[in-house]
């Protein structure tokens, strides 16, 4: 795995080009904030989804505020954005790293998500031991007849390093051990639905609040991934949706935090396979 000091710099270089686009990369999201020209928020693309669909509900009710840029890049590229002043706010989709706990940010969670494994619908197994997930995906099983299901090559998708989802399911599942070197690496969490929906043979892993029909989300360690398993503990492979800041974020930006942790932004996000933070 590449250090993170030359990872996230690849990667908020690359997200400063789009940023730059809509506010200037020169110019601090605090001001833009305050000067109510717009509200941005950077980084996770599993948590960007349902900020965006936050974003609509809370612009539809408030007319009269400032716009809110919704931008994504990684939960790397979140953590440099917040620590930099180029975004607002940043989103991560796992717990903050060791070096990135040292920057200084303020951490909120907003949300707990739980991730799938998923298979092609076809795909006959019903679930996986979370040994079974770490060898299928480090490379050292690589047929599904060792799993019990049919001969054929199994196709390892998975996530780009500085993701969220990548780096919870590396922590909570994968420990020390490495992803094949041969993985697709998909940028987003609807790549990888896309990918294993076209392939019976693939498997990858994605939020749980975006599973739908063309995919199957296998049961870890006989625990069918729910809301209600989350919430429980027993369903391990669960993660938080953060929001982050080094700066007092501006009036407009805080406004809409409290809409998000409020009822009606907490119950948009359990409607969409989400588990509120007021869960305990």
């Amino acid at each position: 795995m590449h250090e993170y000091v030359r990872t996230g710099a690849s990667v908020i270089c690359a997200f400063c080009l789009c940023l730059g686009l809509l506010c200037g990369c020169s110019a601090p999201a605090q001001e833009l904030g305050s000067a109510g020209v717009q509200v941005t928020l950077a980084g996770s693309t599993s948590v960007q989804p349902f900020v965006e669909l936050l974003e609509e509900h809370y612009s539809a009710e408030n007319p009269q505020a400032p716009p809110i840029n919704v931008q994504g890049g990684g939960s790397t590229a979140g953590v440099q954005a917040a620590a930099s002043g180029i975004a607002d706010i940043g989103m991560s989709s796992r717990e903050l790293r060791e070096k990135e706990l040292a920057l200084g940010l303020h951490a909120l969670p907003v949300a707990r998500d739980a991730i799938a494994v998923i298979v092609h619908p076809t795909n006959s197994l019903a679930g996986l031991t979370s040994e079974q997930v770490r060898d299928v995906f480090s490379g050292r099983i690589g047929d599904w007849s060792e799993l019990g299901g049919r001969r054929a090559r199994i196709v390892v998708v998975t996530r780009e390093e500085g993701s969220g989802t990548r780096g919870a399911f590396e922590d909570l599942v994968m420990a020390d051990t490495p992803i094949a070197a041969g993985a697709l690496r998909q940028d987003s969490n609807g790549s990888v639905r896309v990918i294993v929906a076209g392939h019976p043979d693939a498997i990858g892993y994605i939020s749980l609040g975006i599973v739908d029909q063309r995919v199957k989300a296998l049961r870890l360690d006989e625990v069918t991934p729910t809301t209600d398993s989350v919430v429980s503990g027993e369903y391990v492979l669960a993660r938080p949706f953060l929001f982050l800041w080094k700066t007092e974020p501006p009036r407009a930006a805080k406004e809409f935090v409290d809409f998000v942790l409020g009822a009606d932004g907490q119950e948009l996000l359990v409607s969409e396979g989400l588990v509120s933070v007021e869960e305990p």
